[in-house]
């Protein structure tokens, strides 16, 4: 699709076998580059970590790195204090708070083979991701 005279390609979107969208398409000026854009399908747990002030997130990852799902417990209860994320409006508070318990749940019983305290730590850093994005008025799907 590119033009004789050098300028840029239209875009193009594709989606891969796991539902990833990435957006691609020729530099301005044709000069060779590429920009692609790549957004992550988040699953039901991941989708259901909440945006919450940066200071609590800063304390559940703490939290969460020296007590594996403690937390992910407070996120939780987070959400039943006004915590907000995407999955609220599909699925409700409730079913958000639950499956942050189950979050909770999964990484403290996981903790003794050491699976649960590394995504304990991953999900601590997911929250302080979230807050970020939140303060500096970003959209939280970057």
């Amino acid at each position: 699709m590119a033009q004789k005279d050098g300028a840029a390609e239209q875009g193009r979107v594709t989606r891969d076998s796991l539902g990833a969208k990435a957006m691609s398409g020729a530099a301005i000026g044709g000069g060779g580059g590429v920009v692609v854009e790549v957004r992550e399908k988040k699953g039901p747990l991941r989708a259901a970590i909440p945006t919450m002030p940066f200071p609590l997130a800063v304390i559940c990852l703490f939290l969460n790195t020296f007590i594996p799902g403690l937390g992910t417990l407070i996120s939780a209860f987070a959400v039943l204090c006004g915590a907000r994320n995407d999955l609220i409006s599909e699925r409700g508070v409730c079913c958000v708070f639950w499956l942050n318990v189950a979050a909770a749940l999964i990484q403290l019983l996981t903790a003794v083979i050491m699976v649960g305290w590394i995504m304990s730590i991953f999900w601590g850093m997911d929250m302080v991701i979230l807050a970020s994005y939140r303060e500096q008025g970003l959209p939280q799907d970057v």
